[in-house]
């Protein structure tokens, strides 16, 4: 079987759903799971190996682009940081579908549309928020 035998996706909700399986509250070990132990030890200890992970792609990247790298390493490394982000989105109750309803409410909207809109939102909140001025 290969990639483009299964979709992505797929294999991203059979992904989130074995992390689900691992949540403490579902009766995941955080002595046999690795994901239970993060999940066990709370946001601050995932979103630190989102952070680690992040910061080695960027790395595996840049070695790639210098030629010292490896295509797989760096795939290798973007692989971590999503598995990782799948586990924040399952603590947080989301999964993988979330990303791609974003992904997909974005598409076909120019990188700069997207953000001028995102930011005239957080705006338009923020002057939600304050309270009326007499």
């Amino acid at each position: 079987m290969t990639m483009t035998d299964t979709p992505v996706l797929d294999i991203l909700l059979r992904l989130a759903a074995v992390i689900d399986s691992r949540k403490p509250a579902a009766g995941g070990d955080p002595e046999r799971s690795y994901v239970a132990r993060l999940l066990h030890k709370g946001p601050d200890a995932f979103l630190k190996k989102i952070t680690e992970e992040a910061g080695e792609a960027v790395m595996a990247a840049k070695d790639l682009q210098h030629g010292v790298g490896s295509a797989q390493a760096f795939v290798g490394e973007v692989a971590d940081l999503w598995f990782h982000s799948l586990i924040a989105l399952a603590h947080f109750g989301l999964g993988p579908a979330d990303v791609v309803a974003e992904l997909a409410r974005r598409e076909g909207l120019s990188g700069l549309e997207e953000k001028a809109l995102r930011r005239a939102r957080a705006r338009e909140a923020e002057a939600q928020s304050l309270p009326d001025q007499p």
